[in-house]
């Protein structure tokens, strides 16, 4: 039974005058607890940043980097063929994009979480998980990684001694390895059967594949994503859920403090 847990959503993903996802920013946070804010490359622009950072420091909600693939056109959910050390210098300057406009409004990076398709390279690809937490070590060391548990970057993270949160996806589903089943584009799912399954997954630590089995699953913070179609009623709905059944929701690094 997790008595305490975090909730994060990807914010700020939309582009000038185009947006993506039915929910508003402002609605989205107020409930949630850590915040991961596209920094320009997949979404967002300068002045989304600044927007969202701000909502993040009002709402005393963790301020996260949320760095992509350079891939607006395919919203970073398509892979891009290239070194990691090139990938890690495209997460440095998105971070700092972040980190600076955190500075301006008083707010710390709490965390950084790569987005989509980096974030499913990272999780199998030693070479780049290593780098990356090597690159957070000497930047900013505190900054927690979201990541999977089962994934190359969480490995990497325990062994060099940077902070991690494992997630719990809410809106996507799991294969037997204890990985997110990848997708571009996503039904529009129940808000209850969601926050059940989440729920589910906090007192009893499993969660249903696409295969029928259940598996256990570890987590520190639970996701949900701001494009899913619903975003706002599954957002409300999985808050509501685990209120009610006792479970606080705090920022990952209070999760951590906790654990600790």
């Amino acid at each position: 039974m997790r008595g305490i847990i975090d909730l994060n959503c990807d914010m700020g993903e939309g582009f000038g005058h185009w947006t993506l996802g039915e929910a508003a920013d402002e609605e989205l946070m107020a409930l949630i607890s850590s915040a991961n804010i596209a920094a320009g490359f997949h979404a967002g622009d300068p002045n989304s940043m600044d927007r969202v950072v701000k909502l993040a420091q009002q709402h005393g909600v963790g301020l996260g980097a949320h760095p992509g693939y350079n891939d607006l056109q395919g919203f970073g959910r398509r892979y891009i063929r290239t070194n990691s050390e090139e990938l890690v210098n495209d997460i440095v300057y998105q971070i700092g994009a972040i980190r600076e406009f955190g500075r301006r409004h008083g707010i710390p990076l709490q965390h950084v979480k790569p987005h989509g398709a980096l974030y499913m390279e990272a999780a199998v690809n030693e070479e780049l998980s290593r780098l990356m937490i090597d690159m957070l070590r000497k930047t900013c060391g505190e900054a927690i990684i979201f990541c999977m548990g089962m994934s190359k970057t969480y490995e990497a993270a325990k062994r060099m001694g940077q902070p991690a949160v494992r997630e719990f996806f809410a809106d996507r589903d799991y294969d037997e390895s204890g990985s997110i089943v990848f997708a571009r584009k996503v039904a529009r799912p129940d808000p209850q059967a969601i926050a059940e399954k989440c729920l589910r997954a906090c007192q009893q630590g499993v969660v249903r594949t696409v295969t029928g089995k259940d598996i256990e699953i570890e987590f520190e913070s639970i996701c949900f994503h701001s494009d899913t179609p619903g975003a706002l009623e599954n957002g409300k709905a999985i808050r509501a859920t685990l209120i009610e059944n006792g479970i606080t929701i705090a920022p990952a690094a209070t999760v951590l403090e906790n654990l600790a």
